[in-house]
């Protein structure tokens, strides 16, 4: 791949969706891509790109950010923060709630393991105050490609065998005949998925008592990941959570947002602060 090409095909990640990718990551962008350009018919990516210079294709554009931006994920990525979120985070937003319903956001879901791992963690709290409570999950990605596969919640032998026990694999899963696993019905039903730009405001998903967004800020590029925090920040209800990954170092990035007093692990709005990005 040409220098000229990797530097377009950067530009137009960071335009679309505000990754940031360094010229050390060239070999998986050609990874990602490959698949594109073979069924575009394209022998390389420099043709695919020259191409798109000289008649530009928002459809295609639009599907290689979405490429770009996949992340690698499985499922219980972040089990002490589950513990955190099911076992404090949530009962206390239920004591809260006047009328038992809580909303959790999971942003940038990519392919769906990590919501589906919430989802488990949930239908595991029989007896707890949880059980009773009605919980709306709702996953976003950028990547159509991603939230289809994360809405069918189907994955192969090797995907499940991250993260998973057996015994959440047999409960929670019915293996078909092709020898991957299908999550059963009933959870699925228990998680809604939509495609969602995080550069874009959020106002059609509604106010949420938890948003999740898991090793997808520290991969953007400075202003975005302010930008975003800014859009995350607006969804939150009064009192509301959000959770990044515990190695993202988030803290300063954006004044509206500051670490809980009362949540560890948790940010909450700073109602008090500006945001750095214009409204």
């Amino acid at each position: 791949m040409q220098e000229s090409t990797f530097n377009e095909l950067a530009d137009l990640a960071l335009r679309t969706t505000g990754q940031h990718i360094p010229a050390s990551k060239s070999y998986l962008m050609e990874a990602r891509l490959s698949n594109i350009s073979r069924r575009e018919s394209f022998a390389t990516l420099d043709d695919l790109v020259h191409c798109l210079q000289a008649r530009p294709n928002p459809r295609i554009e639009q599907e290689i950010a979405a490429a770009l931006t996949s992340k690698r994920t499985h499922f219980f990525r972040e089990r002490e923060q589950l513990v955190q979120i099911v076992g404090n985070a949530l009962p206390h937003r239920l004591k809260q709630s006047k009328n038992g319903r809580l909303r959790v956001w999971c942003a940038g879901v990519s392919t769906g393991q990590e919501v589906w791992s919430l989802a488990m963690r949930l239908r595991e709290e029989v007896g707890s105050p949880l059980a009773n409570a009605d919980i709306e999950l709702i996953g976003t990605d950028i990547s159509a490609v991603c939230i289809e596969t994360a809405s069918q919640g189907t994955y192969g032998h090797f995907e499940v065998q991250k993260g998973l026990s057996i015994h959440r694999l047999m409960t929670n899963f019915t293996r078909e005949s092709s020898g991957d696993w299908t999550i059963n019905k009933d959870l699925r039903d228990s998680v809604t998925f939509r495609r969602h730009n995080l550069l874009h405001p959020a106002q059609d998903l509604g106010a949420f008592d938890l948003i999740i967004c898991t090793h997808v800020i520290s991969d953007l590029a400075k202003s975005a990941q302010s930008e975003v925090l800014t859009h995350l920040s607006r969804q939150l209800l009064p009192g509301g959570y959000l959770f990044a990954a515990p190695s993202e170092q988030i803290e300063g990035i954006n004044p509206i947002i500051k670490p809980s007093r009362e949540m560890r692990g948790a940010f909450e709005r700073d109602a008090s602060a500006r945001s750095t990005v214009a409204a």
